[in-house]
């Protein structure tokens, strides 16, 4: 028989008013609570939050009611209203992703006695724990250690326990090299009090203790090399729930729910899969699984058809399942059936489904922030917004990434000119044997509109600002330079051009030239003095990239060359052929936005001129029916201005968005 809602018995309803009359408020007694009882749990769920703690774009310096966990909050308050037993979990990339997480991190670090801003305002709504992601790493392990006020036994780190968050952090995946134990718990019980109802409907007040196990994504070791090398180690998360859920079955809890900052990947499991998601599900013993990572919803359209996925209702292999969106912008919430049986709660699957909560759900209807939140971090938002307005020169044209899929380099040119200067600087004094190489520089534009219509990289003509290499710069990477020969960097190339569709000359109709599944941020693109490319869509992937050549040469199969990139493409970021770690040459202690802001500093005056020539560009194509992409609305001069005279706007969506066309023709 389906279930049905707590306060919708089978009873009559005059004999169940007067029964939860007399039993409301009653406590629990143990062998008081018969097969047949009920219970609805909401489990609310964040992710991804990258701390985006108020409705404010940094770069822009305006308010952004699209973003924000204060918003989120209020989400988390209404869903409490609405269910009387709620749990709250994180799944991790909290502390990292805008100007107020640098600032506390790296321009005026936080003390030992300060909470960090975002963990504040979690702290104001009672969280019941979380997990790390990958970008918990990003600032190294002494500074995780401290915030999150967890001493652990690993280089750097100290063991005074600092101001941390209020709730528990879980993580089962990731062990000091020094002893092999976890560097956080990597389990915990959270016992929470919850309205029950037996098969008569009278309420009861039961303890329902929750167990909670944390993983994040195994390739944090390349990806933060430099920061955890020889100072942790990684399993994969299959391995790791495997070897900890005996030690938290064995405190007999009423549920199990695995926190992993990862998503859903079908394939074949390997140990260093970063979205391990299925497969973790697939563990006997969890109950729910938390998602993340992504940036994205599930349930969601994005997950529709994949094998044993419920992408409608919420679940993975049988197990309920939720991702909640980023930046603040939604709140998973799963409603989960609870029914008695043998003692035991279980989850009734055919009452329990899962969705995703947005802030905003139509344009320019947002709910409103919660007010309490602002106050909490209003000193340090103030510092960070202060720092970012710091000069450091001027220039004379517009660098954007509004059509930077399309061939607008200008954005991308400055990191790569920045990059490869500090590498043809350094790398003689690490390497000389490799001082005579070519050096080129691989960027790839950050902000393409994923997070809506405002979420490009856009500097204006005038004056540069600190603000204005972390517009340009979006993440806290570490400069690195690999080795690569003519081979691998066509390999390289080709796995960007994935970003494309393949495009049939002949067919009727639009066809869109991008690939919605290929993230913007691993559309490297490649330059140096010299160095140029086609990029051929009519083509399978794979065999897209046409005339490479340097200096006016084809480039060979042996030819070698140093590429600048970040630690993350470099580690395997991304999954490119041939970068794995092994071939890395320079690993900088600096980060790449720091390194571009001197390299802006030191030109004090940039123009065209000082910027490395575009690259590449597609091979001339003609097709019946036009070539289509999505956009900012209204930027069609952005385009013309960087010389992209073949696109044009065709139809403006409302939202902030339009479609625009591409002539490849031209």
């Amino acid at each position: 028989m389906r279930a049905t809602p707590m306060k919708r018995r089978l009873v009559p309803l005059a004999l169940a008013s007067v029964l939860l009359a007399g039993c409301a408020g009653q406590a629990f007694k143990p062998g008081r609570l018969p097969d047949g009882a009920r219970a609805d749990v909401a489990i609310l769920e964040t992710t991804d939050v990258h701390a985006n703690v108020l409705s404010y774009d940094y770069f822009k310096q305006k308010d952004d009611p699209t973003v924000g966990y204060e918003r989120t909050a209020t989400l988390i308050r209404r869903a409490r209203e609405a269910f009387p037993n709620t749990v709250l979990f994180d799944s991790g990339d909290t502390i990292q992703g805008t100007v107020l997480a640098d600032y506390q991190a790296k321009v005026k670090p936080v003390g030992c006695g300060e909470e960090l801003a975002i963990y504040k305002a979690m702290d104001a709504l009672g969280y019941d724990g979380g997990t790390a992601g990958n970008h918990e790493f990003n600032y190294g392990l002494p500074f995780l250690s401290q915030v999150t006020g967890t001493p652990m036994n690993v280089d750097g780190a100290g063991t005074q326990r600092c101001a941390g968050p209020h709730f528990p952090l879980v993580l089962a995946n990731v062990y000091s090299a020094r002893d092999g134990r976890p560097i956080f718990r990597p389990w915990a019980v959270v016992t929470k009090t919850i309205e029950a109802y037996t098969p008569d409907g009278s309420k009861l007040e039961v303890p329902l203790k929750i167990g909670i196990i944390g993983f994040t994504p195994p390739p944090i070791l390349e990806w933060d090399k430099q920061n955890l090398a020889g100072k942790v180690t990684v399993s994969g998360v299959v391995e790791a729930a495997r070897k900890y859920l005996p030690q938290l079955e064995a405190q007999h809890p009423d549920l199990v729910v695995a926190i992993l900052h990862g998503g859903l990947d079908t394939h074949p499991y390997a140990s260093e899969m970063e979205n391990g998601g299925w497969h973790l599900a697939g563990v006997p013993g969890i109950d729910v699984l938390l998602l993340g990572h992504s940036h994205t919803e599930f349930p969601g359209p994005r997950y529709a058809g994949l094998p044993d996925v419920d992408a409608q209702r919420g679940f993975v292999r049988g197990v309920p399942a939720v991702m909640g969106g980023f930046f603040g912008k939604d709140l998973g919430v799963i409603k989960l059936a609870l029914a008695r049986e043998h003692g035991r709660w279980t989850v009734d699957k055919a009452d329990t489904h899962s969705e995703v909560r947005p802030i905003c759900p139509k344009k320019n209807e947002c709910v409103p922030a919660d007010p309490a939140i602002a106050p909490l971090v209003a000193q340090a938002h103030a510092a960070a917004v202060a720092y970012v307005d710091t000069p450091i020169g001027s220039s004379t044209l517009r660098m954007s990434s509004y059509f930077a899929d399309e061939g607008n380099m200008t954005a991308l040119s400055a990191v790569n000119a920045a990059q490869a200067d500090y590498v043809r600087r350094e790398l003689p004094k690490l390497r000389p044997e490799l001082a005579d190489l070519p050096v080129l520089s691989a960027a790839a534009a950050f902000r393409t509109g994923f997070g809506g219509p405002e979420d490009y990289t856009d500097v204006p003509a005038g004056p540069l600002t600190l603000r204005s290499a972390a517009d340009l710069y979006y993440y806290p990477n570490t400069l690195a330079a690999v080795l690569v020969d003519g081979a691998g960097l066509k390999a390289w190339l080709e796995h960007s051009a994935e970003r494309f569709n393949r495009i049939d000359p002949g067919k009727d109709g639009e066809q869109p030239l991008i690939n919605g599944r290929y993230v913007g941020y691993n559309f490297d693109q490649i330059q140096g003095e010299g160095f140029s490319y086609v990029i051929d869509v009519s083509r399978p992937a794979g065999q897209r990239i046409a005339a490479l050549s340097f200096k006016g040469r084809p480039v060979t199969p042996q030819q070698r060359f140093v590429v600048a990139t970040n630690n993350y493409r470099a580690g395997g970021g991304g999954h490119f052929p041939g970068l794995d770690g092994g071939n890395i040459v320079l690993a900088a202690p600096d980060g790449a936005r720091e390194i571009l802001a001197a390299w802006l500093e030191r030109m004090r005056r940039i123009t065209g001129d000082q910027l490395p020539a575009r690259s590449w560009r597609f091979a001339p194509l003609k097709t019946r029916g036009p070539v289509t992409f999505t956009a900012a609305a209204g930027k069609q001069e952005v385009a013309r201005a960087a010389g992209l005279d073949n696109v044009r706007q065709l139809a403006d969506h409302g939202d902030g968005t339009a479609t625009y066309a591409i002539d490849l023709s031209r």
